[in-house]
């Protein structure tokens, strides 16, 4: 039956790798499936090297290298097909919009599926069942990774290191190696259990096997005392913080009246207390489609319920009095409605917050997703906030997928505020996938993380990725929290150890394949 299957060329190279891309979003957020990778990772692999036994005579009749690009790149389009289906609920609060729909689900996927389908076109030709393959393949898919997290604006969603975002005693590491470095050692991880049935240099293959499963309790050991050691930190000073989540429905065109009842119910879930000095932190987009100029009407609100002792800090549209563009921004305003710190964002969505191609594209009809036609105007070098001890790293909305916000922010950075506004993608898997990532951030950078997520999840997250306190997506209030000002003097810096590891990688695969 199975050599029924394998025999036929749409099977091997279309089917199966599409359907395995498929399930590869059970590994992921809300599911965590992990294990289902140390299934799918070796049957993509084993393909490939049955395609490379065929080639003489079968696959050579047909272009051979088309078939090693085919099976990466539809393993891809399954990949992103399933994984990032949500985005296309966006579209859906635009009538405009909703005929893009089809585009947004076979065309995001079609295009990133190039990533995969050019990284077996170039490493299939030298996939075998042996170790060195093993490790050129891992080499290959975490650099495609990385290119992906960089080229154009980066898309870094969904790498292989984030389907052990429920398992933080493994994730210790991202500390001191770096988020590609662990990348490519779970992509490895991921492919070892094939060494045990390969029949060539079964020693070898034994020997490495021990030496990863060494690595992969050794690092669980780590993580484990790591987040254990967390309990004896020297903490001399706290900020209290409360984290507001309104579960407010996405509206275009707010009436005033609507925002005026929208800043009374965020008054209400902050539910300030006079004396106690507080933070207060609400979501990005709960007032879509205003300017900040806009909302001084209601200074008064403000006023009457706060204090001296508190600051907001919220997402809002600025204007650039330069160009007359807007940001998306970030603000901090105290009692008085006094702007005391902005922050614009720097990684803009594209279609969501900016329209590449803009000037070709309006000719056509087509803007920016979220509300005013003209695209944000991109954010340049920030300084962190700094307040009551606290040295605050703002990221809006989807900025927390980046590792190189946390790489380069201020060494004295002792605090990560993320706000977002995920009610554009419902009741799909989007906001907890987004949410995974900022796990991964928190360790990163060995930094307590406060996230408000309108109908997202709201959290507060330690420096060694534990929740502490979270609101779901579907639950309105407001969380509280005293957070430490803790001072950290490690944080990875760079992907050094991630191209030192792929050289290393490469020279052993070279090395090795001499010899087989």
């Amino acid at each position: 039956m199975i050599q029924k299957i394998i025999s036929n060329r749409i099977n091997l190279v279309l089917i199966i790798p599409f359907l395995l891309g498929l399930l590869t979003v059970f590994s992921f957020a809300p599911f965590n499936y992990f294990f289902l990778n140390f299934i799918i990772f070796p049957i993509f692999f084993l393909i490939l090297c049955y395609v490379n036994k065929k080639s003489k005579n079968k696959y050579r009749k047909k272009p051979y290298l088309i078939n090693l690009f085919f099976i990466g790149y539809f393993f891809g389009v399954g990949f992103f097909l399933s994984g990032t289906h949500w985005i296309s609920y966006s579209l859906t609060f635009d009538e405009n919009f909703k005929i893009l729909i089809p585009i947004s689900l076979i065309l995001l996927p079609l295009f990133l599926g190039l990533f995969f389908g050019l990284t077996t076109l170039l490493v299939g030709p030298y996939i075998r069942e042996n170790l060195a393959s093993i490790l050129i393949f891992s080499s290959a898919f975490s650099f495609s990774d990385f290119i992906r997290s960089k080229i154009i604006t980066g898309f870094p969603w969904n790498l292989w290191s984030y389907s052990f975002s429920n398992f933080i005693e493994f994730l210790q590491i991202l500390n001191l190696i770096g988020f590609f470095a662990f990348n490519l050692f779970i992509i490895t991880s991921f492919c070892i259990p094939l060494l045990l049935f390969f029949k060539n240099n079964k020693k070898l293959n034994m020997i490495f096997s021990i030496f990863w499963l060494i690595l992969i309790f050794s690092n669980y050991i780590y993580g484990s005392a790591t987040i254990n050691s967390n309990k004896y930190l020297k903490i001399n000073n706290s900020v209290n913080i409360k984290i507001v989540n309104p579960n407010f429905d996405l509206n275009y065109n707010l009436q005033l009246e609507q925002v005026e009842n929208l800043f009374k119910r965020l008054v209400k879930y902050s539910d300030p207390k006079t004396e106690k000095e507080t933070i207060f932190i609400w979501p990005e987009g709960v007032f879509a489609g205003y300017e900040l100029s806009e909302l001084y009407r209601f200074k008064k609100i403000i006023r009457d319920n706060f204090s001296s002792k508190h600051k907001i800090i919220f997402g809002i549209n600025t204007k650039d009095n330069k160009s007359n563009g807007y940001f998306n921004s970030l603000v901090a305003i105290d009692n008085n409605f006094k702007v005391i710190y902005k922050y614009n964002k720097k990684k803009l969505v594209p279609f969501g917050e900016f329209l590449p191609f803009e000037n070709l594209l309006h000719k056509i009809g087509l803007k920016k997703i979220t509300q005013g036609h003209g695209s944000f105007t991109k954010g340049k070098i920030n300084n962190n906030y700094q307040i009551n001890k606290l040295n605050i790293l703002p990221l809006i909305c989807y900025e927390i997928i980046f590792p190189d916000f946390i790489q380069k922010a201020e060494p004295t950075t002792n605090l990560i505020i993320n706000i977002s506004e995920d009610a554009w993608f419902g009741n799909s898997i989007g906001p907890q996938q987004h949410f995974a990532k900022a796990i991964f951030r928190s360790i990163e950078g060995n930094l307590y993380l406060a996230r408000s997520a309108n109908k997202g999840t709201s959290a507060f997250i330690n420096n060694k990725g534990q929740v502490l306190k979270k609101l779901n997506s579907s639950e309105p209030g407001s969380i509280e929290m005293s957070i430490p000002v803790v001072k950290n003097k490690i944080k990875n810096k760079n992907d050094l150890i991630f191209f030192i590891l792929l050289f290393t990688y490469t020279s052993i695969f070279f090395t090795l394949r001499k010899k087989f």
